[in-house]
């Protein structure tokens, strides 16, 4: 319309008595604008539908379709879409320009869940033009769709089920384990073969038969995840924090555990204690599990060990396998901890699981290239000291040390506990 105003000036300039060109060319533009409404479809005519997971697992990517069905109408040209969701989510792309085709106007979006809890859908933009382009028509979906975000068990069974069948000497069937454990199952004759100090010399004079004791697997022991949920675990690594990451490794021991005939509850511990399940046993017992851990939230105050591993030693009444997951910065911010893990250890067994400080590593490992990288290099050097004689300060004390990268934490939680179930350690 704007172009066509000077045009038709000059010619009314011109030749006066075609004034009313310009008028008319507006009056024209009007007519089309309107006439582009009319056949653009109209919301009120589709139907919406959303495609979306029941749930969504922590540090993975999931898709989430949108489809507005306009029949036979003319369809949509140049549709745009913008979806709005909460800070638990990250959206790919951030505009997604679609297609009509086949009486339907679709539209996907890459949703990565950044942190555990309630993500929310909140709405969606969409806007398209009229089939002249000389119009837009905009709406907004009112979706407020809350989809739960837990802890990634995806392949959690598969694993722990794979690992479970090479170890199958601590399996279901009792029988299989006669003579690998320490708890008395019978006596049985005495046969070449048998270690001869489990010779029961008292039943076999009572009996005139050389009788020997059969021993098998202990299997009702009582194991605790203690995980630390301050601030220091929630740094991301890998896309995931590292609270996530030793979820998802206590679930997968759980799980084996569980199948062996074990007992597993949760512990969790920021600036005071704020959870606590009972152990408890059976494979169906492996969902409850999991939405326990959802109770197991972020948190941005300093870890207090003192407060939290008293109250844990207070709460346990029996020998327990305790899995600690926690940071730590320096021998400063450690003392406290090593001090209440020593007096755990007087009855109870720990395995103590850090994460790799890749940050430091990758500081200690890269080409200075001026004197900020030199101090950088020089200060990393004496975090990672600190942090070797933390360590070998808990190893020296009888702890079991896990320290690996966060994708390998899982496989080496779940590998250090069948090696103590093999030693007879629980």
């Amino acid at each position: 319309m704007a172009i066509g105003l000077p045009v038709t000036l000059v010619i009314a300039v011109l030749i006066p008595s075609l004034w009313a060109l310009g008028a008319a060319w507006v009056a024209s533009i009007v007519g089309l604008i309107i006439v582009d409404f009319f056949l653009s479809p109209s919301r009120q005519k589709m139907t919406f539908d959303v495609k979306a997971p029941g749930s969504f697992y922590i540090g993975e990517t999931e898709q989430v379709w949108f489809k507005y069905d306009y029949g036979k109408a003319s369809a949509p040209r140049s549709p745009e879409c913008r979806l709005s969701v909460n800070e638990r989510f990250s959206v790919a792309p951030q505009h997604f320009y679609g297609e009509a085709a086949n009486g339907a106007l679709l539209a996907a979006f890459d949703l990565k869940t950044e942190r555990r809890g309630d993500g929310e859908i909140e709405c969606l933009w969409t806007r398209w033009q009229g089939p002249l382009g000389l119009i837009w028509r905009q709406t907004k979906e009112e979706l407020n769709l809350e989809i739960p975000i837990v802890p990634n068990t995806r392949l959690v069974k598969d694993k722990a089920i794979e690992i479970f069948s090479r170890d199958a000497t601590f399996g279901q069937k009792i029988q299989q384990d006669r003579g690998d454990g320490t708890e008395f199952d019978a006596l049985a004759e005495f046969v070449p073969g048998m270690d001869k100090r489990a010779i029961d010399w008292k039943h076999s004079a009572r009996h005139r038969v050389l009788l020997a004791k059969e021993f098998r697997t202990e299997r009702n022991h009582n194991i605790v995840f203690a995980m630390d949920s301050g601030h220091l675990m929630c740094e991301p690594i890998r896309g995931m924090s590292k609270l996530d990451w030793s979820i998802n490794a206590s679930l997968m021991m759980a799980y084996v555990s569980l199948k062996i005939g074990d007992r597993i509850g949760y512990f969790a511990f920021d600036q005071k204690p704020y959870f606590y399940s009972q152990p408890i046993a059976g494979t169906n017992s492996f969902p409850h599990l999991q939405r326990l851990t959802s109770s197991i939230d972020y948190s941005h105050n300093e870890t207090n060990f003192t407060l939290g591993l008293s109250q844990l030693a207070q709460s346990l009444k029996r020998r327990t396998l305790i899995v600690v997951f926690t940071d730590f910065v320096d021998t400063t911010s450690a003392e406290l901890m090593i001090e209440n893990m020593g007096r755990l250890l007087r009855r109870h067994i720990i395995i103590f699981v850090a994460f790799r400080d890749e940050a430091l590593e990758n500081l200690l490992k890269s080409s200075p290239q001026d004197n900020d990288d030199v101090s950088r290099a020089v200060i990393a050097e004496n975090l990672m000291r600190e942090r070797d004689l933390v360590i070998a300060r808990l190893h020296r004390m009888g702890v079991h040390i896990i320290d690996v990268e966060a994708d390998k934490i899982s496989n080496a939680v779940l590998n250090k506990y069948l090696e103590l179930k093999r030693r007879e350690a629980i």
